[in-house]
């Protein structure tokens, strides 16, 4: 969750790294430190704790002159959150400073090198073997310097590097960890997130798995890992800057879950025409289509949770068998994958480490690949044979929300264009389908503009220890969604399970009292879904159920209900995440917790 940012130019480097580490904050950390050259050293500040403690040792970059550095906000894994374990990490002589995203896997053999070698260590990271190993094979050229290292270093890593004695440059190198450079009238830049660098230009580079960038205040060359010139062409971010800002909301995650309607309809619009799905960015035939034997969805986290959504949608609409994988489990376990199958990545950044894996493997086996990301360029989008955008805009808080909606859009969309390819459904129907997708951002709307309910509910499990949610089909999809909304950002214990299998374990969970959220939104599993709402109820579980609006039968079996638009079967978990959401952001809110940011209990855990 680290963050690296990176200047050269004309102005005064200091107070353009501390803003661009103020734009990366959301990412996570536990300490900042910033390295500027101040025409004769390279001056390194460090502080453990939030920026604001970095930025008044520093007089907000006041006090340290210099038009070239580096900065970077630390997440501890190797030595605990301190000044000392801080990056910016230095050479022994401090003229070559380094700041690093990532894991270095073989640091402990590196420093044993070296330390037989005359060297010393004074902090506990792995990333300053890095820093100490350029200055083993340092003679004068960076670019040497910096290949022999990569070619030494394990691991995954985005590293921003400056040498004393080539004060003109910033060096960039990255492998399995994203990386971007950018160029603008005032100079160059380096970051880790377009965010950190979107207020002073739009048009970024995207450094590819094992390249090298070198940057002067005016111009950015690239090398590959053979030190060959590489050409390169910008990409041109769309994305208004003010996107990037809470707009007045007391969070991110409001914000972003209030633009999920704009969200839905940005990735609705350019793939509905005369009552048509198209997708250009598709590339495939009808003929390429049916021959599709088998999908395979691959993705982390919410990403992962639309996959298992969009089984129930491919299946049953397109009638095409899927598998969903968690990417990393993908990776490890010899998937068995044919020509005619297609391995569908999701992700929203287009950079997850696990993911951007399965894609490589599955490219490797020689399968094709259709990647659905927000980020335009990424290594996903670039790496994928075809590429479906959500077209999301930014998205900061570290719980996602309508890059989630986006993505189960662009699901639906591909299961109608799918379907209809194979004979499955006619004009008629999908002309139906595409009128309940229409609807979809007016009904996302509505239900965000009846918050207080839900907000008033919240209110009642701030102290919650277990929560649990349940459901049947695809209503189960939703609730894994739901439960990890509510976890990684209200710290409350929280299960998903299908409802059927409460009997297998799960029910000797439910206590007197206990939260039991159900969602309950297919009519043909509704019966089942309500014997087990009564069965929790009588082990004394509050039961909040989430179901469809007309079903007023719930109320007298649930405790409390949330109704949801009437919308088609396939399409309802657009709608049921929403009073999720809420729930989870309004639980976390009451409890004081930052919602915008990963929990930071200021520990490291030492990868050996």
């Amino acid at each position: 969750m680290c963050g690296i940012v990176g200047y050269i130019g004309e102005d005064q480097a200091a107070p353009i790294l501390l803003d661009g580490l103020e734009k990366l904050e959301y990412r996570g950390y536990d300490s900042a430190g910033i390295a500027v050259f101040d025409g004769k050293e390279i001056e390194i500040k460090k502080a453990k704790g939030r920026l604001k403690v970095l930025e008044e040792l520093t007089h907000d970059g006041a006090n340290m002159p210099g038009s070239v550095g580096i900065g970077h906000t630390r997440w501890a894994t190797h030595g605990e959150p301190s000044d000392i374990n801080a990056h910016p990490q230095y050479n022994k002589d401090k003229t070559i400073a380094v700041v690093h995203n990532g894991i270095i896997e073989n640091y402990q053999k590196i420093k044993d090198k070296l330390t037989a070698k005359g060297y010393s260590f004074i902090s506990e990271t792995d990333t300053e073997s890095v820093a100490q190993l350029l200055d083993y094979y340092y003679q004068g050229n960076p670019l040497e310097a910096i290949i022999k290292v990569m070619l030494r270093i394990e691991g995954s890593y985005s590293l921003g590097i400056m040498f004393a004695d080539h004060p003109d440059r910033v060096y960039a190198a990255r492998k399995d960890s994203p990386l971007i450079a950018g160029i603008a009238s005032d100079g160059s830049y380096i970051a880790s997130d377009v965010t950190a660098i979107l207020k002073h230009t739009r048009d970024v580079y995207y450094i590819d798995n094992q390249e090298i960038a070198c940057l002067s205040k005016d111009s950015i060359s690239f090398f590959n890992i053979d030190g060959e010139p590489v050409e390169k062409e910008s990409k041109h971010i769309d994305w208004d800057a003010n996107a990037a800002e809470k707009g007045g909301y007391e969070h991110f995650m409001l914000k972003e879950m209030y633009e999920q309607p704009k969200t839905v309809r940005d990735t609705l619009s350019p793939r509905i025409r005369k009552d048509h799905v198209v997708i250009d960015d598709l590339g495939m035939s009808n003929e390429d289509i049916r021959n599709i034997r088998r999908l395979h969805i691959v993705a982390c986290g919410s990403a992962y949770h639309t996959g298992v959504t969009a089984r129930y949608v491919y299946e049953g609409m397109a009638r095409i068998p899927v598998d969903v994988d968690v990417a990393s489990e993908f990776r490890y376990r010899d998937p068995i994958l044919d020509s005619r199958d297609l391995v569908i990545i999701i992700s929203q950044s287009g950079e997850t480490a696990d993911t951007l894996a399965a894609l490589r493997l599955a490219k490797k086996k020689g399968i094709p690949t259709l990647a659905i990301v927000n980020v335009v360029g990424s290594s996903i989008a670039r790496e994928a044979d075809s590429v479906m955008y959500t077209w999301a805009g930014p998205e900061i808080a570290v719980a996602t929300t309508k890059a989630y909606s986006a993505q189960l859009i662009c699901h639906y969309l591909l299961a109608i264009r799918f379907a209809k390819a194979r004979g499955e459904i006619n004009d008629d129907q999908e002309k139906a389908y595409i009128a309940d997708l229409e609807k979809l951002p007016d009904q996302i709307e509505m239900l965000l503009n009846n918050k207080n309910r839900i907000q008033k509910f919240a209110n009642r499990y701030v102290g919650a220890k277990d929560i649990f949610f349940i459901g049947r089909g695809i209503d189960y999809a939703i609730s894994l969604e739901g439960s990890l909304k509510l976890k990684e950002i209200s710290y409350i214990h929280s299960e998903a399970y299908p409802a059927g299998e409460l009997k297998h374990g799960t029910i000797s969970l439910i206590e007197d009292q206990t939260l039991v959220t159900a969602i309950a939104t297919q009519k043909d599993l509704y019966p089942k879904t309500v014997s087990n709402i009564v069965e929790v109820r009588t082990r004394g579980a509050f039961v909040l159920a989430v179901t469809n609006e007309g079903d007023t039968d719930m109320e007298e079996n649930a405790d409390y209900v949330i109704y949801i638009p009437q919308t088609n079967r396939y399409f309802t978990n657009s709608l049921a995440i929403i009073p999720l959401q809420l729930f989870a952001y309004y639980v976390a809110v009451g409890k004081g917790c930052d919602v915008d940011k990963p929990r930071n209990l200021a520990k490291s855990v030492t990868v050996e």
